[in-house]
């Protein structure tokens, strides 16, 4: 079987919450940004949140995308280390439940968690334990699946850690050495400070297509408006999609600038809006849609998962769905 996407990323269990924003300054932790922290500091905010219901589903940034493609129709695998634990062979399950291939050996201790605190203005904070997600390695890169595969997706969040790093390098190694795409995700503002001279080197090199939002761009370029971040980073790869939150999407295609619209939605939570974002471009591109409208699908998609809680789609796009977007 071929796939349309390979991803690789930390593979995490998400856990849900909707709080109040007095809750999150209770806890101290900065609202709507990703930190990470330990099993004892989750198990306290937990224990804080009380009798509130939470949701639990397999998450971490590669495996939303890779999700949401497989649940658009395409074809996806997955690679990512989750623990000999009950959370491990949840997360397993689900993915394999979805379509998705996953075939990497668990390894011993904790799965990694996030535990996820939406706030009524749909913002969200995100407290992650990476547990074993952190001791991927480039043994675990199969080089026959990405050999499969049209294009590899490489979240960025990889690149905090040497071990998961090296997995990520082998990953584009491999891919290049197989003429497999290479699409890469910044993942988060304050890689790039982290980051920055290895990222810039990837889209300088073996990158075909970068996704990234605003904050992320300017961080990158130095420049102040969208467009022209958009097409600094176009002169070095050659492919470039940057979501602008409600104000839409850019891409960049063969020199050309694609303005991509926004969807109007009310929002609940924005948990999983640009993995779902990458999904639908992801997915049009690898099945036979034009970028225009792989970004229509893409900006789509993603206001569906705003409109929600979770990153996962509670409705999925039908085929005539998406043949109706496309026209």
């Amino acid at each position: 079987m071929s796939y349309d996407v390979y991803g690789i990323g930390n593979a995490l269990v998400d856990i849900q919450v909707q709080v109040t924003d007095s809750l999150v300054e209770q806890v101290g932790f900065a609202k709507g940004i990703m930190t990470l922290v330990d099993e004892e500091t989750q198990a306290k905010v937990i224990s804080v949140v009380g009798e509130t219901p939470l949701n639990r589903c397999a998450g971490g940034s590669a495996a939303n995308t890779i999700i949401g493609v497989a649940d658009f129709g395409g074809v996806s695998a997955y690679v990512g280390k989750v623990a000999t634990d009950a959370l491990g062979e949840f997360f397993l399950t689900d993915m394999r439940r979805i379509g998705v291939a996953i075939e990497v050996a668990p390894g011993q201790g904790q799965t990694g968690t996030c535990v996820v605190l939406i706030t009524e203005d749909a913002q969200r904070t995100m407290l992650t334990n990476l547990g074993v997600s952190a001791t991927i390695s480039a043994d675990d890169v199969d080089e026959y699946e990405i050999k499969k595969a049209k294009y590899i997706y490489v979240e960025g969040y990889l690149f905090t850690d040497e071990s998961t790093k090296g997995a990520a390098l082998r990953a584009i190694e491999l891919a290049k050495k197989y003429d497999v795409k290479v699409a890469l995700t910044v993942s988060d503002p304050f890689l790039i400070d982290i980051c920055r001279d290895e990222f810039w080197k990837l889209i300088e090199g073996p990158v075909d297509l970068l996704f990234c939002n605003e904050l992320e761009a300017k961080s990158l370029t130095g420049h102040d408006d969208p467009i022209d971040c958009a097409q600094e980073i176009h002169k070095h790869t050659d492919n470039v999609a940057l979501t602008l939150g409600k104000n839409g999407s850019i891409l960049m295609h063969e020199g050309q600038v694609i303005p991509i619209e926004g969807v109007s939605v009310d929002e609940v939570d924005t948990t999983g809006a640009g993995d779902m974002y990458a999904a639908g471009i992801l997915y049009g591109i690898t099945n036979g849609l034009t970028w225009k409208q792989s970004g229509h699908l893409a900006s789509h998609a993603a206001g569906r998962i705003v409109s929600q809680l979770g990153a996962r789609l509670e409705n999925r796009f039908t085929p005539e769905e998406i043949q109706e977007l496309m026209n």
